[in-house]
Formats: structure tokens, C-alpha cells, sequence
């Protein structure tokens, strides 16, 4: 399985990558992947190439990306061309009238792209307090609850219990529940 994940610096892409990681490695899959993160730091675009399985190169070439998970909507546009025909993306949206776009449209529909969108900052607004740090674990708990990467909530919340500092769990564990009923209910 091949992921693109895409986002802005601070969104937490890098840990994203690290929950998936330690999750394959717990099952005794093989992992590969590749961080670019050079403006990370100041707000820039961020992209972690991860596959798991026989590969032995860490980048996912264009059109080859079983999923996309996108931390900002913009981050996705620039990175859809990623996906194979039949991919699946979760997206972070904070303007959803940037999905009315006709060519957008045709390309989700002519490659078979299944959207799942989620307005992750009103979500974490509303619940969290407007605290976006939680918004990785916001599209984990989304991608489970769209069925995708091979992974159960379950196993997502118990890595991200062992990965995450401690004063964090509780509120990371609330955030994955949030994420997974957003694009399950």
C-alpha cells in the first residue's frame, strides 16, 4: 500500500507517518518512506511518501498512491495526481466550494477517486477548542472511519497511545473518535 501525506509544517505529518509506521512494523510489515519537509518550519508545504510492503524505493511515483491523506485542502490540489485510478483521498477542507471546481470534478470521476471530505477545523473548534494541533490524528480516526489503510481504529489509538507525550493521549484518543464518526456517521 502506497500513502501520500500532505500538509502544511505543524500539522504533524511526520508523527502521521510514525503512528503508520509503528503499526506495520507491530504486524511485521516491511515500511519505506521519505520526508520532504525543507519549509516545514516556517509554515510550508510539507509531503511524507510511506509504503508499506515489498518496495524498495521510498517515493511513490505520480499515479501510483493507493491513498492521500490531506492535512489542507490546498496541499491537496497540488498532490491529487498522485493517486492511481481508484484511490482514495481524506481530505481536510475549509472551503468546500473549492470542490465545485468542473475540472476537479472530472478528474475525481474519471480516475475513479473516491473524496472524503471533513471539515476538521470547525470540528476541532467545536470540540477541541480550536486547538488544530490535533488535526493528524483527526484524519487518522477519518481514514479508519472511511475503512482505508489497512488499519483499525483500534490499532490506530493504541499507537498513537504509545507514541503520543502522556498529557496528550487523552485528548489524541478523543480526536481519533471524532475524526472516525466525522466520515463514518
Amino acid at each position: 500500500m502506497q500513502f501520500i501525506i500532505v500538509g502544511i509544517g505543524g500539522q504533524g505529518i511526520l508523527f502521521t507517518s510514525k503512528v503508520l509506521g509503528h503499526i506495520a512494523m507491530t504486524k511485521g510489515e516491511k515500511i519505506v518512506g521519505s520526508e520532504v519537509h525543507g519549509m516545514s518550519q516556517r509554515g510550508g508545504s510539507v509531503i511524507s511518501h510511506y509504503k508499506i510492503g515489498e518496495y524498495n524505493s521510498p517515493l511513490v511515483e505520480k499515479g501510483q498512491a493507493d491513498i492521500l491523506l490531506a492535512f489542507d485542502q490546498m496541499e491537496a490540489l497540488r498532490n491529487y495526481d498522485f493517486l492511481k485510478k481508484g484511490g482514495s483521498a481524506v481530505v481536510n477542507v475549509h472551503d468546500p466550494e473549492h470542490f465545485e471546481n468542473e475540472d476537479l470534478r472530472y478528474f475525481f470521476s474519471d480516475n475513479q477517486i473516491k473524496l472524503y471530505r471533513m471539515m476538521g477545523y470547525d470540528i476541532l473548534k467545536k470540540h477541541m477548542k480550536g486547538n488544530f494541533l490535533f488535526l493528524n490524528v483527526l484524519i487518522l480516526g477519518a481514514m479508519c472511519g472511511a475503512g482505508l489503510g489497512g488499519v483499525s481504529l483500534e490499532e490506530v489509538k493504541e499507537a498513537v497511545s504509545e507514541l503520543a507525550p502522556s498529557r496528550f493521549v487523552e485528548a489524541n484518543l478523543k480526536v481519533l473518535d471524532l475524526g472516525y464518526d466525522a466520515i463514518k456517521g
